[in-house]
């Protein structure tokens, strides 16, 4: 379709894969499948009476794939919402939403690039058509805007890094509502290649998937890579059709990745670090037979290297850059980067340094690789060592028998802060003689924690996010949720 590549973020290779393949597999969930015909048809008759902006809060479902591709047809706006969140919470960004992205009315023209349209194509390239939210501070979290051409840039970024392909099958077993999962819906769609899902997280479907539905890639987050690693290979689940696994949320721990390379032994094994304001930042791929040892995925701190048509600079709070080794923000350059907020915006969630942009992530560069540490305010500073938590989890996260880990600072007079950490269980009793020995090889003496508990079940915001500030205050009035370790 020349003259129109650069406007698309994936309806007019909707079109087209519908026009070429018009029976072939687009979207599968729980069993329920859409063909490209039947896709681009179902979301073509939808487009008429789709609103200019669409709050869309649906469990997993064929008609969220449908309902989507039609909220963002012409110069319409998207917000994707997590249907599990509290009534409240929704009816309070609903409201916000319609406040700061007005329809307009009857005798208002629409702005420039704003057209609806009553046809399935792409608007403007520089039109805003996804709202995204993201956690903060306040009572409601924080939305962002992204235009058509920063996700065009961002499809064929990943496209080109991850090698989708057009006979890959993508599993992302999470939910539609999380961000990284509606990326991976729209990138295959963008690529032509069958896009799988379940209508909740459950092991056993999952499993079921990859075995008999010939799933060639699986988009998930660490801690669901560990349960279907270690359960598949407990249960002789045949994963050796998978080609690639791409992880994101956190840094894979050498427990998960070992799991998962057992379980998928042909799967080059992706994790890469972004932000839902930033998109793709860096990452890395372990082939088959590499070793962690070699940089990149599972190599200590390091996450990878900058993406195609990113650039990564590490700069200071007074946006100056640092020598290579020393840490500082994390900023990047490229047209993958958010419009900013329509609220919420604090001044240090989203800051710009001369073009040059960072959410607050601290990390350094060493020969190219990007090494993540965490986010400043989460930093501790325990007798005038900086300790990032994300550091001290990792290396607890593979101690064995531990399914997860949380670190924080805890005031102390003689320290300033004193390291603590409190770790769930994956079977049986984890000892605090086990967990010291586990991370004498892995952290640094005066970065391992003086203290460890046990948890009953993880420190969790309303929104699913791991809460340090949560562990501190049960530990503080003695919650019966953890427990010390001696």
């Amino acid at each position: 379709m020349p003259g129109k590549v650069a406007s698309m973020p994936f309806l007019d290779r909707l079109q087209r894969w519908a026009d070429e393949r018009p029976d072939g597999t687009a979207v599968v969930v729980a069993g329920k499948r859409l063909s490209w015909a039947e896709l681009r048809d179902a979301a073509a008759a939808l487009v008429p009476v789709t609103p200019a902006v669409t709050v869309l809060a649906e469990r997993n479902s064929t008609h969220f794939a449908v309902a989507f591709a039609a909220a963002v047809a012409g110069g319409r706006r998207c917000a994707v919402l997590d249907p599990s969140w509290p009534q409240q919470l929704l009816d309070g960004l609903t409201a916000r939403i319609a406040e700061a992205v007005p329809a307009g009315g009857a005798d208002a023209g629409p702005a420039p690039g704003t057209e609806l349209g009553t046809e399935l194509a792409d608007g403007v390239p520089d039109s805003p058509f996804l709202i995204g939210l993201t956690s903060g501070t306040t009572a409601l979290p924080k939305a962002f805007s992204r235009s058509r051409r920063s996700w065009q840039q961002s499809f064929d970024s990943s496209v080109e890094f991850f090698g989708l392909a057009s006979d890959d099958r993508t599993l992302a077993p999470g939910p539609l509502a999380a961000s990284l999962n509606l990326y991976a819906l729209a990138e295959c769609l963008y690529a032509g290649s069958a896009f799988h899902t379940l209508e909740q997280f459950d092991v056993g479907d999952a499993h079921a998937a990859v075995s008999h539905d010939g799933i060639t890639r699986l988009v998930l987050v660490p801690t669901m890579l560990r349960l279907l690693s270690e359960r598949g290979l407990a249960g002789g689940v045949d994963a050796s059709g998978l080609r690639s696994i791409v992880c994101a949320g956190s840094k894979l721990d050498a427990r998960t990745l070992e799991a998962a390379r057992r379980w998928a032994p042909n799967a080059t094994i992706f994790e890469y670090y972004g932000a839902a304001e930033l998109s793709f930042v860096a990452g890395a791929g372990l082939r088959p037979g590499a070793s962690p040892d070699s940089g990149g995925a599972g190599a200590g701190t390091g996450i990878g290297k900058p993406f195609p048509g990113v650039e990564i600079r590490i700069l200071d709070g007074a946006g100056a850059a640092v020598p290579e080794g020393v840490d500082g923000n994390v900023c990047v350059r490229g047209g993958m980067v958010s419009d900013g907020y329509l609220w919420g915006d604090d001044g240090e969630a989203l800051q710009c340094f001369d073009g040059w942009y960072t959410v607050g992530d601290q990390g350094y560069l060493c020969d190219g690789t990007l090494h993540l540490l965490g986010r400043r305010s989460d930093m501790i500073i325990t007798a005038g060592t900086n300790v990032y938590p994300h550091e001290v989890e990792l290396a607890l996260a593979s101690v064995p028998g531990v399914a997860a880990a949380v670190a924080a600072g805890q005031p102390d007079d003689v320290r300033g802060q004193r390291v603590v950490a409190a770790v769930l269980p994956s079977h049986g009793a984890v000892t605090g003689t086990q967990l010291k020995t586990g991370v004498e090889d892995r952290l640094a003496r005066n970065k391992r924690p003086l203290d460890y508990y046990l948890l009953a079940e993880l420190p969790l915001t309303d929104r699913g996010k791991l809460s340090r500030p949560l562990l501190l205050e049960w530990i503080a009035r003695h919650d019966p949720r953890v427990r010390r370790l001696d």
